[in-house]
């Protein structure tokens, strides 16, 4: 029988004990001397975030599949328990083993967004592992990466043995084989990694060299090490048909953010937008096909007893087959009496028929986002979208009884002008004038609209046509945010709209991090002994000491985000080849200037370069 890493009198004295157990409903159990390899999978984030992480559910089962290697699951302690752990000396655990970290042969680490590097660092020195890679020794674990964030992992350098860019099914089971051989052969670590080196879309940070001009820019980046490649190349699983998927998901103790069956209906997306860098590092738009997913969704509710299934998609609408996959799954669903979550549809006369069939009586709101506020901005950023498909999908709604509406935009987008600002506030305003030609007597929600307008703040993200922008300061967001909330108080509807806005500051470090270079390794460290946790969280957000960290490193905030890059500047993240060239984001950020449309991809190829890959969008017909 386990023993638990904490005893009752911790777990009786912080909040939401269940976080530390482990042993859900579908934990894979085993027995430590009969595997070779122990995998600890990390969420930097609480439990209950961490847990509705699709990716972690793939790779568990992905190499839970496998004999030789058993993977654990760990999450980010919450404060309490932090405190308590530090003081006590107790070391992070595994949930499934209780067994703490540092006796693992890998501390596998997701990096979803820029706001959790500092409970990386948290993880990290918890777990009792050297926080730079360089002081690590022949016992310690392997510190691996991967996720979103590793399309620019130079601000975390110093902290990772190996950087994996791409999509977990490819090259893991081939670094684990070779692992396996490294302990067999009782080779170095320094041989390990230099293996690990050779296996395509894996980066090994300490075997590259970066050389600074004087203004600050990159000089050089170059490898150190003969067995390091000049480029690191994006893995892509080209077939999803065979791709692995969890059909016995993880059923969490306690209510999680996604507490649901997840079935991702595809990767990648063909719109372009060019702000979004998921939609540019995920190419090729690859599908499940539509049997294989049938299949999925029943098999994991079968084994979970989840009461909910949602869709999982940049752009759910996009999938070819989504009329007869939402068909079926409402049938069948309906006989088990389990909802269905539909996020990411375009509002049409078919999505809107399918929520109308799973939204029983109450409608909830629907959301649509159309970014910007005028055609001109919406043109210049690639949305595809016009003010007639959105006035036109508000009124399908409201004919079809819903009466809240949620728009999302963005402030500080390039060649934004206080125009198009206006434009966000008179496009609400019109939405909900749409309301109110209604007559009364057939008003959906007591003849009254609820406009819910948000906005974000922009931050430029490699790979993107916006790698190269400078990003708005504190003092213009807000003068943007003050102007609009003006005008949305000046509109006919006003008391109709609800006008909601992200913090200034989050965004500033967000857009910092984002676009840094190795060099903000020492803040990032210093942030962190300076009591910065938990940085996307509002309670435990300390602007102050993240700029002191800055300060007493001698180094300027203002240096990646407040400057226009040439796009003849080197970058920190080109060593990376993410499919998509940077000829085409050049040429994306050119027609952007224009104000030039791209068509999506299954209307016409833009040569990307993801054809590459030989699979999806690129390969049909």
């Amino acid at each position: 029988m386990r023993k638990l890493a904490l005893d009752d009198s911790i777990l009786l004295t912080i909040d939401k004990p269940a976080r530390y157990l482990g042993n859900e409903m579908n934990a894979v159990m085993k027995e430590k001397s009969q595997v070779d390899i122990r995998f600890a999978m990390c969420f930097p984030d609480v439990y209950e975030i961490g847990m509705s992480y699709l990716g972690i559910q793939i790779l568990y089962d992905m190499f839970n599949s496998r004999e030789d290697t058993w993977c654990e699951r760990v999450y980010s302690p919450w404060t309490d328990l932090d405190a308590v752990m530090r003081e006590k000396k107790i070391p992070l655990f595994a949930l499934e083993s209780q067994d703490p970290i540092k006796d693992f042969d890998f501390l596998g680490i997701t990096i979803q967004y820029e706001m959790c590097y500092t409970n990386i660092l948290q993880v990290i020195d918890l777990s009792g592992i050297p926080m730079l890679a360089r002081d690590r020794g022949e016992d310690d674990p392997i510190v691996i990466g991967g996720g979103p964030c590793v399309y620019n992992p130079e601000p975390l350098a110093d902290f990772f043995d190996i950087f994996y860019i791409g999509e977990g099914e490819t090259v893991y089971h081939q670094l684990l084989d070779v692992y396996k051989a490294h302990k067999r052969n009782h080779t170095s670590r320094q041989q390990f990694l230099e293996a690990a080196a050779q296996i395509e879309g894996l980066y090994v940070p300490m075997f590259y060299d970066v050389t600074y001009h004087e203004d600050g820019t990159l000089e050089s980046f170059a490898p150190n090490n003969p067995y390091a490649p000049q480029k690191v190349k994006k893995q892509v699983v080209s077939d999803m048909g065979t791709a692995d998927y969890p059909k016995k998901p993880l059923v969490p103790f306690i209510k999680v953010t996604q507490d649901r069956v997840v079935l991702e209906i595809q990767r990648g997306c063909i719109r372009g937008c060019r702000f979004c860098q998921a939609g540019m590092v995920y190419r090729p738009n690859r599908e499940r096909p539509l049997e294989k997913l049938k299949d999925y969704a029943m098999q994991m509710l079968e084994s979970t007893g989840h009461e909910e299934i949602s869709l999982s998609s940049l752009s759910s609408s996009d999938y070819s087959q989504i009329e007869p996959l939402v068909n079926y799954l409402i049938d069948e669903c309906r006989k088990k009496k389990v909802n269905i979550s539909l996020p990411s549809l375009r509002i049409d006369a078919f999505s809107l028929d399918v929520m109308s069939k799973v939204q029983d009586v109450k409608k909830s709101s629907l959301t649509f986002a159309p970014e910007a506020g005028t055609q001109r901005m919406r043109d210049v950023i690639n949305k595809g979208l016009t003010e007639e498909d959105i006035l036109g999908g508000a009124m399908e709604a409201f004919e079809g009884g819903w009466n809240r509406v949620k728009l999302y935009f963005m402030l500080g987008l390039p060649t934004e002008t206080f125009d198009d600002i206006e434009g966000i506030a008179e496009l609400s305003n019109k939405i909900a004038a749409l309301f109110y030609t209604i007559p009364k007597d057939r008003r959906p929600g007591g003849g009254r609209v609820e406009i819910v307008t948000s906005t974000s703040f922009f931050v430029p993200k490699p790979f993107t046509p916006f790698q190269w922008v400078r990003q708005n300061n504190s003092e213009e967001f807000l003068e943007k945010q003050r102007f609009l909330n003006g005008k949305i108080k000046e509109q006919l509807n006003k008391k109709s709209i609800k006008y909601n806005w992200h913090d200034v500051e989050l965004t500033q470090l967000e857009g910092i991090l984002a676009r840094g270079d190795r060099r903000l390794g020492a803040v990032l460290l210093d942030a962190y002994h300076n009591g910065c946790l938990y940085d996307s969280w509002s309670e435990s957000f300390k602007y102050d000491m993240w700029m002191k960290a800055f300060e007493d490193n001698q180094i300027n905030p203002d240096f990646y985000t407040a400057r226009e890059r040439s796009t003849d500047e080197l970058l920190p993240w080109d060593f990376i080849d993410a499919g998509v060239s940077k000829q085409f984001l050049i040429r994306e950020w050119e027609r952007a200037k224009a104000g030039k449309v791209t068509p999506n991809c299954r209307h016409s190829c833009s040569g990307c370069g993801c054809k590459v890959y030989e699979g999806g969008v690129c390969f049909e017909n």
